[in-house]
């Protein structure tokens, strides 16, 4: 069963002209300052010109500051009468959970579990990396080996600087990639939560948080700018993006459900769920990738 993003929402955001439905919201966390909610809000509106976003609680104007955004309504009002503002047509993709059967990516997680040796995300350290035993660490993908065409024709492939050759798309490059706990690569992969690299790479929980992340910053030692091997901010920028797209717009996109016990009808679920065919497709090249 898939989960709704829009539950639990506490603040809501509205064209001024409709005040009683809202063009989407957001489960707050006390990363989120005025100046972040002011920039998801560029990502998520088509706006033909200027706005103010104004509390309707308070009448207050948000600010490009770094005050803590409060829980409520907030009003999109266009400077100009010919103005106008709405939701943008751009979707994120259907992402499910990394996994593949090929191998394929055995030098990427190689790669990203030698660079990192620990989450970047809550700074665990794995302690028996001198064993080789990456148990309960996931090397994650950014953009994932299900969307590799897309990675492609959007021309991310042209930001990895380390291909292997000529060949290689540059989606298993560990710039494209980072370590993190199995729980937390889950999350990431659910864009419940995302690191923003023109916010200080500071983590933002679009959820619940659970595991205490919001508001920490994503761990240097996977974004040495002199290091060849370093996530790449565009990639990061994009997964933002993603990000806002799923949790804010409308009333969010379904969380697809991953856990799948023995003699359950995966088959069924996926198809009597939402958006079945972009589900199934996520799913089969996340499990395929690279058999071809």
């Amino acid at each position: 069963m898939a989960g709704s993003r829009a539950i639990g929402r506490d603040v809501h955001f509205y064209h001024v002209g409709d005040p009683v439905n809202a063009l989407g919201g957001m489960i707050l966390n006390s990363s989120v300052t005025e100046r972040s909610f002011l920039s998801m809000l560029d990502i998520v509106t088509d706006a033909s010109g200027p706005y103010w976003v104004i509390s309707r609680s308070t009448g207050e104007t948000l600010t490009f500051t770094d005050a803590a955004l409060k829980r409520g309504h907030y009003d999109i009002r266009p400077w100009s009468r010919n103005d106008t503002v709405s939701l943008t047509r751009e979707t994120c993709i259907a992402r499910v959970l990394s996994r593949t059967i090929t191998g394929r990516d055995d030098a990427f997680r190689q790669l990203v579990s030698e660079r990192d040796g620990k989450c970047v995300v809550t700074g665990l350290v794995n302690t028996q990396a001198y064993r080789n035993d990456w148990t309960s660490f996931h090397a994650a993908h950014i953009i994932p080996l299900s969307s590799e065409e897309y990675f492609v024709q959007s021309g991310f492939s042209r930001c990895i600087t380390n291909k292997a050759n000529e060949r290689d798309t540059g989606i298993n490059s560990c710039q494209n990639g980072l370590l993190m706990q199995s729980n937390v690569h889950e999350r990431f992969d659910k864009f419940l939560f995302s690191v923003n690299p023109d916010d200080g790479y500071k983590i933002t929980c679009f959820d619940g948080d659970p595991l205490g992340i919001d508001g920490k910053i994503l761990d240097p030692i996977c974004r040495d700018p002199n290091d060849e091997r370093s996530a790449n901010d565009e990639l990061l920028r994009w997964h933002f993006r993603q990000a806002a797209l799923a949790n804010m717009k409308g009333t969010g996109e379904p969380i697809f459900e991953t856990d799948f016990p023995p003699g359950t009808d995966m088959m069924g679920e996926i198809l009597g769920g939402p958006d079945p065919t972009k589900r199934m497709e996520a799913e089969l090249f996340s499990r395929l990738n690279g058999l071809t």
